[in-house]
């Protein structure tokens, strides 16, 4: 399962204990998101969604500022 820098930075920022919470965390903040926020939402829920509990562990995420 492969995340954009986008998605990964999202799911960041959102990350939580563990992959439900995470996409939980997500779903929440909707509602406060703008358009283009909430597709790029839609699309890391939609990963954390087909990815396996195991696979949540296994992955390191990291925040990546893209302005260096």
């Amino acid at each position: 399962m492969y995340f954009t820098v986008e998605e990964e930075n999202l799911i960041c920022l959102y990350h939580n204990a563990d992959r439900r919470r995470t996409a939980a965390n997500l779903r929440a903040a909707l509602p406060d998101m703008d358009k283009e926020m909430q597709a790029l939402a839609n699309s890391t829920m939609s990963k954390l969604d087909a990815m396996t509990d195991a696979e949540f562990e296994e992955a390191k995420f990291s925040f990546t500022d893209e302005n260096k």
